[in-house]
């Protein structure tokens, strides 16, 4: 029998601009977010963590969405 909270593919659910989008990875570049959220990585693309602290990511920056993937309901990203 399969333990119900492990999930059978690998994925993470991402929270961009108020949209959330499924994501078959457990990393994501600063580019591929832009690329999901619709807009030119040249426009930024800024990490807002749960405690609304901002960080603009490089255009070549790699962010680990973590092994249980909750990340995309506790950050979000936006462009900017």
């Amino acid at each position: 029998m399969s333990d119900p909270l492990v999930l059978e593919k690998p994925g993470c659910l991402l929270n961009i601009e108020g949209k959330e989008f499924p994501w078959p990875e457990h990393k994501i570049s600063a580019k591929q977010i832009a690329e999901t959220g619709g807009w030119d990585i040249a426009e930024g693309v800024i990490e807002i963590d749960q405690f609304g602290n901002e960080r603009t990511l490089g255009p070549d920056e790699e962010v680990d969405l973590g092994r249980n993937c909750s990340y995309g309901k506790q950050h979000k990203w936006k462009r900017g």
